[in-house]
């Protein structure tokens, strides 16, 4: 065994370790240990860019390739908040694996594509942010919550600039409209300005990994930097007309919290498009997968169908017509993506086209004889 590994051996040990502060714990200790008898060094990806990255061990950060594990599956590519193993000797240093990761959050590269694109992995904690600056979008909030719930991370949305909703009465209707959307998931409205609810986003954030998400101009360097105590990330104005930024994060970073924890900025995301995303988006509307025990056809498509009580809820103002919109839309969508890589999920659908096809038909030809007897 080299000297290194011996060095991190007696490290591991010990009740604090220096990689302690990036989330390492006992049981990373244990995945890594075949790697540690090669003679290999963790490490945690802390950036990503063009076939190298930055790895941060516990003797300081190295520079890596990363071509020994990088696949053509976009899905298995190294990412931010890996966890590598890494050759301390090397020349040049190469990633030579990583450990299976606990969480990872994907999206679709297009939603005309069903390729998969990985922007962190090993998260605790996914924050979206959401600026209170323009207009909410429910919709949007809700695709996000999809890919958070999917990742196997916690939701958390964040509204930004709470200082320009200066009326307490108002702010408060704000969040309550986001928490409709966004069932079992804290809604916390803050301002980096003058700092209100930065402790409280802190506390909650603290010991785990966060990945920060949002559309350009959400506010989510100014909160980084907040969160950060100090000016780490760029920031610029976003447009008045419509709350729109450039992008001032090009890259996904992973750093140290103050408070604990660290946290993963992400650049905005322009399109947020689900990858097979269907657990999470039964997570982001489950009272409508509650209601949907009830219909009387196990099948039921939630449209027309005799005895659907997700259409009964909607009928009795207990259920918004925008959310039952909003569910058959992202899980239209999902299927789509799905059936794009799965046959077997491709025929189930041109089965279902054909029976509600058939269906519609019969329909209408029942109509048409009934009009026929009169």
């Amino acid at each position: 065994m080299s000297s290194s590994s011996l060095s991190f051996s007696s490290a591991s040990s010990l009740s604090t370790h220096p990689l302690e502060p990036y989330g390492w714990d006992e049981e990373w200790a244990a995945e890594f240990a075949p790697h540690l008898e090669r003679g290999l060094v963790p490490g945690r990806v802390v950036r990503v860019d063009r076939g190298q990255c930055d790895v941060i061990t516990a003797t300081g950060p190295v520079r890596v390739d990363t071509e020994f594990v990088t696949p053509n599956d976009p899905l298995r590519v190294i990412c931010t908040g890996d966890w590598a193993a890494v050759d301390p000797g090397g020349d040049p240093r190469y990633v030579q694996a990583y450990l299976p990761r606990r969480t990872a959050f994907v999206r679709s590269t297009s939603s005309k594509r069903s390729e998969g694109q990985i922007l962190a992995a090993n998260v605790d904690f996914a924050i979206i942010a959401v600026s209170l600056a323009v207009e909410l979008d429910l919709g949007r909030i809700e695709r996000f919550l999809a890919l958070a719930w999917e990742s196997g991370a916690q939701p958390l949305v964040v509204l930004t600039k709470a200082d320009l909703v200066p009326d307490p009465v108002g702010l408060a209707f704000l969040v309550q409209d986001v928490e409709t959307a966004a069932p079992g998931v804290q809604v916390l409205p803050v301002s980096s300005t003058d700092g209100d609810g930065l402790d409280v986003l802190g506390a909650l954030v603290a010991g785990g990994t966060s990945v920060l998400l949002g559309v350009s101009g959400a506010g989510k360097s100014t909160l980084a930097n907040a969160l950060l105590g100090d000016d780490v990330m760029d920031v610029q104005a976003a447009r008045d007309v419509d709350g729109k930024g450039r992008h001032t994060t090009t890259t996904r970073n992973l750093l140290v919290l103050p408070g604990g924890g660290v946290l993963i900025d992400t650049p905005g995301l322009r399109g947020v498009g689900l990858f097979d995303a269907g657990n999470g988006v039964g997570q982001v509307f489950s009272e409508i997968e509650e209601l949907a025990q009830g219909c009387r056809f196990q099948d039921c498509a939630h449209v027309a169908e005799p005895g659907c009580a997700v259409l009964a809820a909607l009928d009795a103002g207990i259920l918004p017509e925008r959310r039952l919109e909003s569910y058959r839309k992202l899980l239209r969508e999902n299927q789509r993506i799905v059936a794009k890589t799965d046959a077997r999920v491709r025929s189930e659908l041109r089965r279902e086209w054909k029976r509600r096809g058939a269906e519609g038909r019969a329909a209408m030809e029942a109509k048409r004889g009934g009009r026929g007897r009169h």
